[in-house]
């Protein structure tokens, strides 16, 4: 019976502490408790007629007092750290407020109260910061979610939502979330990182680059696939620096992520139904509507479902040169799940109509890869040159990468290469007065990794 008991407890408390971490865990449940005296404490009709430095100061002086009277229980405990960590947790996100200054953090994952990891220029790594308990963190994601007009509970124990500083946060509770509350936090600089930083990366070659460039600026839609986390929205942000900016842009977004740094651009994002279930606003209704705002060209953050259809009727009606991404394995896999979406717009149209809008409207494919070690990199650039007697694609790849192995840090090694194929959209290039050097597309490694 005791078993039992444990295992239940291990269960609806989330997990147990890490070894080491005793001191931080007594830290935090001391500041929930003076926490909690502080809220009861303040005159919140008297804080409302303050400025919000004053409100500041005044909740220091506050938390200063009720620690004085707790002298005994606070031993040991460093004073200042817990008065600025107080006003974190009235003002901010409690523990979570150093995390999300730091700029070299792109994404914070809470599995339950006592196991936070971040990732690190690529790296998941394991954070020190802990909750002091289930509650207290459940209180951070009320307050998270709050701020954004949402509600988080029993009833809707899921959130999907920006923060006013672009951030993505999804939250998920019990009962849904079996150890605790979770909560992820996908976080975006406010300067997008720019081709010639992806080439410093390694994340691609300048010839891939030059030959991209061409594609953009000579209005051939392109596809670009990868999966969770490898750097989809980054590529695209950076690609887009080669639209001629007199242009005319609308980026079409569940969750705004992009920021293009041209002057003429309308952005736009998806809206969910509120609490009466009614309000919905879909990227399809979003799609269809841009149609009537004369872009130039279409953008959508990561194509998801029955937009793919209106999308490649608008790449194949005079809106060339539209971007967008897919989750997909491979180049191919992305044109499989492309046909999928299209089936889901509820139009029974025949494969080969689908294939057949899909290899006119899209010129190009990249796929994009979360290597080992966290280096992201394009992995393949592909052709759609056309539709053979089978009614199959005819797809050529023109780039790639190869991974060789792993060095003693455990990243990826490699080498990215031209496979000797010369695109039919060179054609099309040149009728836009663009020239490429054949040099580029000769078989060939461009760069080793070391």
């Amino acid at each position: 019976m005791e078993s039992l008991v444990t295992k239940k407890l291990f269960v609806e408390s989330g997990s147990y502490v890490p070894e080491g971490r005793e001191a931080e865990l007594h830290f935090q449940k001391q500041k929930v408790l003076i926490h909690q005296e502080l809220v009861d404490s303040l005159d919140l009709s008297m804080l409302a007629q303050i400025s919000e430095k004053e409100l500041s100061a005044e909740v220091r002086v506050v938390a200063s007092e009720i620690c004085d009277e707790h002298v005994s229980i606070l031993e040991g405990i460093d004073r200042e750290r817990l008065l600025n960590e107080l006003l974190s947790e009235v003002f901010g996100l409690g523990p979570l407020d150093n995390l999300m200054s730091d700029p070299t953090i792109s994404d914070i994952l809470v599995n339950h109260a006592y196991e936070i990891h971040i990732e690190r220029n690529g790296q998941l790594q394991e954070s020190d910061v802990i909750f002091a308990d289930n509650q207290h963190l459940m209180r951070i994601i009320q307050r998270i979610v709050s701020r954004v007009g949402r509600r988080i509970d029993e009833v809707n124990p899921m959130v999907d939502a920006r923060l006013p500083d672009g951030s993505r946060i999804n939250a998920i509770i019990p009962p849904l979330a079996l150890n605790g509350p979770s909560l992820s936090i996908r976080r975006f600089g406010t300067t997008p990182l720019q081709i010639d930083d992806l080439i410093d990366k390694k994340s691609v070659t300048p010839e891939i680059v030059d030959f991209l460039a061409a594609v953009v600026d000579s209005r051939i839609s392109m596809l670009i696939s990868g999966g969770t986390g490898s750097g989809k929205t980054t590529l695209l942000n950076a690609l887009s620096n080669f639209i001629p900016r007199e242009e005319r842009l609308i980026t079409i977004e569940d969750s705004a992520e992009l920021i293009l740094q041209h002057k003429h651009v309308v952005r736009l994002e998806t809206k969910i139904d509120n609490t009466e279930g009614v309000g919905e606003i879909s990227q399809r209704q979003l799609v269809k509507n841009s149609l009537r705002m004369r872009p130039d060209r279409i953008i959508i953050g990561e194509v998801r479902g029955a937009e793919a259809l209106d999308m490649l009727q608008a790449m194949n009606t005079g809106h060339e040169g539209s971007l967008t991404t897919i989750h997909a394995n491979d180049t191919r896999d992305a044109l499989a799940r492309l046909e999928m979406m299209v089936a889901m717009s509820g139009f029974e149209l025949p494969l080969q109509v689908i294939r057949q809008y899909i290899a006119n409207g899209i010129g190009i494919i990249l796929h994009v890869s979360r290597l080992k070690g966290g280096q992201r990199c394009i992995t393949k650039v592909s052709e759609i040159v056309s539709l053979n007697s089978q009614g199959d694609y005819t797809v050529e790849d023109i780039f790639g990468f190869e991974q060789t192995g792993v060095d003693g840090q455990g990243k990826a090694q490699g080498a990215f290469y031209a496979t000797g194929y010369r695109p039919v959209a060179l054609k099309r290039m040149e009728a836009s007065g663009i020239k490429l050097s054949d040099h580029i597309f000769e078989k060939k490694q461009f760069q080793s990794w070391r």
